[in-house]
């Protein structure tokens, strides 16, 4: 297998030291718009199997020369979702696999935003499912850790724990500090206020999918190893239009413990009209310059995969389901826990960033041994869960079920 790995941020500098301990692929060609940053990520490994270019991810062309020059046949997207679709077409004028951890960008509905659909997470890439499916290509949508283990987990109890299951819940939760900040996010700043702010949706059997406010029907969660309770609330998430599609649960829901602090600050950002995406014009040096008032609060807040020292405690993503087994109720909760100071110990890496990184790898992993095929573009609860939750553990990040 030879990869080609767009984006050299926190994850996909997560994805490389992961890789490397693997056997698997032949060779990973990293590409950024940053030239520095995957020359970076490559000197650190010492490992020839992996190469540095510089690519614009939005640039269709670009990259499928790139896949072309260097024979891979892999993309694997570790960028934001406003580069989806390009890498997602250029993977397939390139006939290579195509692999990512967050699906294309949503639309809210124009009249009833807090009520009904618009354009969905993923609408863009299923309606080229059809066009995948024909040319026997697979793009494999969805696969980092919320989406992707959260589905897998989905898959798992449908298919070993459950005779029936009345709602898939994915809870995410945290007691992660970070010194020195008192308003840090450990993930990307740009895709939290994107799937925080946009209308959240929700599935109900014999109703389908449809939205509610941001931050509705807040609850507590009790999450595992030592975190406790945390308020969480809807938010927008690719699992629950994912799961529906190849699990048959009669509700589907996502909510993030985010904290109330947070949520002031998202509700803040939006009221001022700095979540916005579309550029303005402000006065420069050099004479007006055009900037987006989304990329401006990033560049404003430290870069999350820079936080691992500072970083204190564990983050929890996890799928919870209720339903029927053997007749009697049944409610579980299937989780993964990274400890910030095993990832920054082992790896380097900070808890978020890794617990996202390892599992389009052993994706990667499944996909180069023909444990997991396919064709179309396919989420993660389309293949079969055991072979992924052992490979997982065998990756020394073993996962949990709780009995609630």
């Amino acid at each position: 297998m030879r990869v080609l790995l767009v984006g050299a941020g926190g994850v996909g500098t997560a994805i490389t030291r992961i890789a490397a301990r693997r056997s698997f692929f032949e060779a990973m060609v990293v590409a950024d718009y940053d030239p520095a940053r995957a020359e970076a990520a490559v000197a650190a490994l010492d490992d020839g199997r992996f190469g540095a270019e510089r690519v614009d991810a939005s640039d269709e062309s670009a990259v499928a020369e790139l896949l072309r020059r260097h024979s891979c046949d892999v993309l694997l997207n570790a960028t934001d979702p406003r580069f989806v679709m390009p890498l997602f077409r250029a993977a397939r004028s390139a006939g290579a696999t195509y692999l990512d951890m967050a699906m294309s960008l949503s639309h809210p509905h124009p009249e009833r935003p807090y009520a009904e659909c618009g354009v969905r997470l993923g609408d863009d890439q299923f309606a080229q499912a059809e066009e995948w499916g024909k040319a026997g290509a697979l793009a494999l949508v969805g696969m980092g850790v919320e989406p992707g283990l959260s589905d897998v987990f989905a898959r798992y109890a449908a298919d070993e724990l459950f005779d029936g299951i009345e709602e898939i819940g994915v809870r995410d939760g945290a007691n992660l500090t970070v010194d020195g900040y008192d308003f840090a996010p450990s993930f990307s700043i740009w895709t939290t206020i994107e799937e925080c702010l946009n209308p959240p949706v929700v599935y109900e059997a014999g109703r389908g999918w449809f939205t509610t406010e941001p931050f509705s029907e807040p609850e507590v969660f009790d999450f595992p190893e030592g975190i406790g309770p945390v308020e969480c609330v809807n938010v927008e998430h690719e699992e629950v239009l994912l799961v529906p599609r190849w699990v048959d649960a009669r509700r589907v829901t996502f909510k993030y413990g985010l904290g109330r602090e947070f949520i002031e600050t998202l509700k803040t950002l939006h009221l001022l009209g700095l979540d916005r995406t579309a550029p303005v014009t402000v006065p420069g040096s050099a004479g007006p310059v055009s900037v987006s008032p989304r990329d401006v609060v990033a560049a404003c807040l430290p870069d999350p995969a820079t936080l691992g020292e500072r970083m204190q405690g564990k983050t929890c993503a996890g799928t919870w389901v209720r339903g029927v087994k053997d007749g009697a109720p049944r409610e579980v909760y299937l989780y993964h826990v990274v400890d910030n100071q095993w990832s920054m110990t082992e790896y380097g890496s900070q808890a978020v960033v890794w617990q996202t990184a390892v599992n389009p790898v052993v994706a990667l992993e499944l996909l180069a041994t023909g444990a997991w095929s396919g064709s179309g573009v396919l989420g993660p609860e389309a293949f079969p869960a055991r072979p992924f939750l052992d490979l997982l553990t065998a990756y020394g990040s073993p996962w949990g079920m709780r009995e609630q």
